[in-house]
Order: C-alpha cells, then structure tokens, then sequence
C-alpha cells in the first residue's frame, strides 16, 4: 500500500502541485510539501504524517519522496544480487575464505575512497553525482550478469566486479546520506534517516527471500540482471528531483579538507566515541552477513531458499528495529539506544555462530538486523543534526568508512580464522570479544550513557 501510493505520488510529481501556485520556486524544496489536507496513503491516519509528531513525516517533502523510492527499488536489487553472490562464491569455490576475500573485495573500497569522497560531497552538485555512481554499478552489475550468462565467470572476474561496484558505492555513500537532509529538512531529519533505514530494510527483507526463490528454481543469472535495472529507479528519480546545490566547502586540497574534518571530530570526542562504535560493529559484527551462506549449507543444511529466509529475517529485524528509531520520542535520551542496542548486536551475532537450530538462527537474526539498525542509524541521525552544513559531508564520510571500510578487514579476519577453526568458533570468537568492550564502555564512560 506505500508503495502503491509512493508510485502514485511520482506520477505526479511533475506537475506543479495544486496547493501552490501554478510554477512554485523550483529552487525552494519546501514549495512541495505536501499540506494537511492533501490526500495521504489510504487506510492509515493523518497523524502519521504530522509535522513534527508523525512517523512518515520526511514524507510530506516530494523531493525526499522521489529519493526515498528510487532508492528502495535499487536496493530491492541489491539485496537479490548479494544472495546471489555468495551462493555464487560457494559454488565456484567451496571457500569460506576466498567468500571473505570477495567481501574484503566489495567493500575495501570503502576504506580507501570514502573520506576522499566526503570532500567531493562537500563541494559539487550532489545529484549530479549520484547520477554517474549509480551509472557506473548499472554497468558493473550488467557485465557480471552477462558474464554469468554466458557461463565465463570465474574467481577472478567476480573479484573485479565484486571492486568495481565497491568503489562506486564508496563514492556514493556521503553524497548519498548527505542527500537525506538536502530532499527532507532538518527539522525532518532525524526522521527522513530512520524512513530511509525503513526502506533500506523493507528491501533487505524482500530481496533475499525473492532471491533464494529464484536461484533455486530459475538460476543465479536473473538476480544479477534484476539488480542492474533496478538502478534505473535512482537515476530517473534523481533527475526528477528539483534540487539546488548547497553552501560548498571552501576550496583547498584534499588533504586540508579531511584534515577540517578529523579535527572536527577530533575536538568533539563524543562523535569520535560513536564513530569508533561503528568500527566495532563493522569490523566484527558485519563479517555474519558474508558467511550466512556457510552456515545455510554446511551447518544447517537448509539450501539456497534457506539462506533467502535467513538474509530476510535479519532484515525483518531491521525493519522492526527503524520502526523503533522513527518512533523514538525527541526528548528521550539516545545514548543508551545506541549502547544498548551495540550490545545486543554482539550478542545475537554470538548466538547465531553457536546455533545449530535454523528457526533459533531466524530468531538471532532477528536481534542481530534490529540492534545494528539502532546502534549505527541512531548515530547517523545525531551526525545528521550536530555537525555543521559545511563539514557535514566529511564526518558523514567518516562515519560511512567506519561502517562499511572496516567490514572487509572484518571479512578478511573471520575468514583466516574459519579456515583454521570453522566458521562457527570464528564467528563466536570476533563477537565475543567487542560485546566485552561494548559492556565496559558502558560502565566506564558514562558520557555516552548521556548523549541526547
């Protein structure tokens, strides 16, 4: 039904709307706020979309409505595609080692190019950017798709594929949250993160179990040609979105502009705490993700479909856990989110590598998707807000390296110690080890316990 009333938004999203004049100032995003009385999403109350009370708030603004759904179906693809990948990587190679060294290939790009890429984001026109990234894994996509086709993927070319796309997703990733406040508002940002967690998410739940469907009946070829497509949506929205650049960084070189931005960081230690959250989460807790294939084929014995309802419940949490994130009273503390929800992470990952049951794996899933949503959204959310307009760019970028640079390292780790131990041991082993320093920082640092 959201989505049914998204697209029929987008059919008439340009046109000039009818509660303002015939030619609104295309320059002034607030001219396309949808006002109380327009027609909202059948069967669901008004409130939900009051400012400043209503869950689906960021909603209202037609520029974050377009963004919001290109990228929700682009990232339906995405979700099919890393099914796809790993059951792909398990077949060629039977490896849990050389699946991590894919992960560490996907996303090692984020280490090296996302700080660079939050200068950029500070200092061009943001849509025009994103229109050349989601070109770009148009065309990676497409090739590994052909490739798979014709029956002449191998190791190799997977590897190449596998860093193209990761550097062009490192690339996009700042401009793509800074994105966020530019199509909402900041009044409605901390909402707009949490309804774009929401579709992130609906995605992560939707995509693999149509993924473990598809490669189990037609092939692993259609997951790859599905996520090429979809990244059709993100450029036609994008180019719908009437969108004027913000205020840019002042120029200078690279290196003056990310030292702006560490020392911005550096002398606000509370978002240096948050950002070194992140790292945990990322270099031990994301690894679960790349080895879910393992443990669906070789430990639980359920199959491809089996990995698709795995992948799915983790998202199902996740949904579950921005539904928390866009409820969440703007009075209350967030502090103890993020801390309390670190700690569950940690710990449903822990029981997860333990598990030998498949519906108690579906049930840590589930914590494991929710917790991860609340921890690392709630501090994008508080970057969001805290941080100043013209450093935004950079701290963002850093928090996206934290998030997605570490987890190849991550992968890479795991999957040394997988191969000496078994995935199981390893797994339990690069859990176990940060929900200990998550439980001290909680009881040593009573700052973060304070964080509003």
């Amino acid at each position: 039904m959201l989505v049914r009333w998204l697209v029929a938004r987008l059919v008439h999203s340009t046109r000039a709307m009818r509660f303002k004049a015939d030619e609104p100032d295309r320059a002034n995003p607030e001219a396309y706020i949808l006002p109380p009385e327009a027609p909202l999403i059948p069967g669901l109350p008004a409130r939900l979309f009051a400012p400043r009370t209503g869950m689906l708030r960021a909603l209202r603004h037609r520029n974050y409505r377009l963004f919001w759904t290109g990228n929700f179906i682009s990232n339906l693809g995405t979700w099919m595609y890393q099914v796809a990948l790993g059951w792909l990587v398990l077949e060629l190679t039977n490896s849990p080692l050389r699946l991590g060294v894919v992960g560490f290939a996907q996303y090692a790009p984020a280490l090296i190019f996302s700080l660079p890429a939050g200068v950029l984001a500070d200092r061009v026109n943001r849509r025009k950017f994103l229109l050349g990234t989601h070109s770009a894994m148009l065309l990676a996509t497409l090739t590994l798709a052909v490739l798979v086709t014709l029956g002449i993927i191998t190791y190799k070319e997977i590897l190449a594929v596998a860093f193209l796309l990761g550097t062009a997703q490192a690339l996009n990733a700042p401009s793509y949250h800074a994105m966020v406040q530019d199509t909402s508002s900041k009044e409605d940002v901390l909402n707009a993160v949490a309804m774009n967690s929401i579709q992130y998410n609906i995605s992560r739940f939707l995509g693999p179990a149509i993924a473990g469907i598809l490669v189990s009946t037609i092939g692993l070829a259609i997951c790859f040609y599905i996520n090429s497509f979809s990244f059709l949506a993100p450029i036609v929205t994008l180019s719908l979105l009437h969108y004027q650049a913000g205020v840019q960084a002042s120029e200078g070189s690279v290196l003056e502009r990310l030292g702006e931005g560490f020392g911005y960081i550096w002398r606000h230690r509370h978002i240096l705490l948050l950002v070194s959250l992140v790292i945990m989460v990322s270099l031990f807790g994301l690894p679960y993700l790349i080895f879910l294939p393992v443990f669906a084929r070789d430990i639980l014995g359920v199959g491809a479909r089996g990995l698709g309802y795995m992948v799915s419940a983790s998202g199902v949490g996740a949904l579950l856990g921005a539904l928390v994130l866009a409820s969440w009273p703007p009075e209350r503390r967030r502090g103890p989110l993020v801390l309390s929800a670190a700690l569950l992470f940690f710990a449903g990952v822990l029981l997860l590598a333990l598990s030998q049951n498949f519906y108690l794996s579906l049930g840590a899933l589930l914590v494991v998707g929710g917790a991860m949503v609340c921890s690392v959204a709630t501090v994008n959310s508080l970057i969001q807000t805290l941080v100043p307009d013209a450093v935004r760019g950079r701290v963002l970028s850093m928090h996206t390296m934290a998030f997605l640079g570490f987890s190849p390292l991550g992968s890479l780790l795991v999957g040394f110690w997988a191969d000496a131990w078994g995935t199981p041991r390893a797994l339990a082993t690069s859990a176990a080890i940060p929900l200990l320093v998550v439980a001290l920082l909680t009881l040593a640092v009573p700052n973060l316990r304070r964080l509003h």
